[in-house]
């Protein structure tokens, strides 16, 4: 749940790149990072992205990119949380499996909701110093729809995309996902027809699934174990704030567990549900202040504040200073460097 959690590399995309044409040493390279971490690929977040924007570099236009590696990538190598999602009843229970064994695939998480006609899958980020980049953003989305296609055998088209950047040529975004795309939002998000989560999957295997999901369902809960509930409980808390109220009960449930019990567990760790709210909007807002494409208002909605005047004063409170000199001071050193 850091900026430096290890991430290791599935050798299925070292293949891909190859059936792209592209030597993954010339990525490696690119990158300024050891080959080794093609035999031995367990990495930092910070070297993660490095990959992924020496890709997009090498590929020449984002868009371009992040469509060929999801039509490429081969089932058989999917490490075992995809295959376990490949191999689902139907493309519901494939997107729950997704989003649930994402978890153990940082830094990246995704948040999805069923609401009237639409599905929406928004794509989140567990560190708070540094989003990833645009390629990768759009390979998951792409990969998420091209996951239904596979699984049902039938052309799925979804109803909307949101990016935040900039993604290359939109048209070709726009032929594959068979919607409009929209660039420069406050989200990357994958809006899907709900209808589509009923389409049964052509490669359900319930016997691999039997086999698959407590091995993994184990991974999880070890995986889970390693954070402290403060941690959890933050990490939840920011994945909840934009534009509405968070509150101890739903982080609470989140945890599985009572109010009572999330209460005394913060306390023997030294921190209380009031400080770690505070806590994750401070770093919030800093992240989405470094984004000069998010306005002051929004940034103010996405942390949690229903006005803006409100947002201000505590922005002074933790920094000193007001939002809008904080972001002119720091977005003018990021350029320096």
């Amino acid at each position: 749940m850091t900026s430096q959690t290890r991430i290791k590399i599935p050798a299925g995309f070292w293949t891909g790149l190859r059936q792209l044409g592209m030597n993954p040493h010339d990525v490696v390279r690119k990158a300024s990072l050891p080959l080794t971490i093609i035999n031995k690929p367990v990495v930092s977040t910070t070297q993660y992205f490095a990959i992924w924007r020496a890709y997009s570099d090498l590929i020449g236009d984002t868009a371009k990119g992040i469509i060929m590696l999801p039509t490429v990538f081969e089932t058989a190598q999917y490490p075992p949380a995809v295959l376990a999602t490949y191999h689902a009843r139907d493309y519901r229970d494939a997107l729950n499996r997704m989003v649930r064994y994402k978890q153990m695939c940082p830094p990246e998480s995704l948040c999805m909701k069923e609401e009237g006609e639409n599905c929406t899958i928004e794509l989140k980020w567990l560190s708070t110093e540094e989003a990833g980049p645009p390629i990768l953003v759009g390979v998951t989305l792409a990969f998420l729809l091209e996951l239904g296609r596979r699984g049902t055998g039938q052309p799925i088209v979804a109803k909307h995309v949101e990016f935040s950047h900039e993604m290359g040529n939109v048209q070709i975004l726009e032929e594959y996902f068979g919607c409009r795309i929209r660039v420069g939002a406050n989200c990357n998000r994958l809006t899907l027809h709900r209808k589509d989560l009923d389409r049964p999957f052509v490669s359900y295997n319930a016997e691999l699934l039997e086999i698959l999901t407590p091995v993994l369902d184990q991974s999880l809960d070890e995986q889970k174990n390693k954070y402290s509930t403060a941690e959890k409980a933050k990490w939840m808390i920011k994945r909840s704030l934009t534009g509405g109220h968070t509150d101890i009960q739903t982080i609470a449930s989140e945890l599985g567990m009572s109010n009572r019990t999330l209460q005394r567990r913060l306390a023997d760790e030294g921190t209380n549900f009031k400080q770690l709210l505070t806590q994750a909007r401070h770093e919030l807002a800093r992240e989405y202040l470094a984004d000069p494409l998010l306005d002051i208002k929004e940034v103010a909605f996405l942390v949690g504040y229903e006005d803006q005047n409100s947002f201000y004063r505590a922005f002074r409170h933790w920094e000193g200073d007001t939002p809008l000199h904080w972001r002119a001071e720091h977005l003018g050193t990021n350029r320096i460097n």
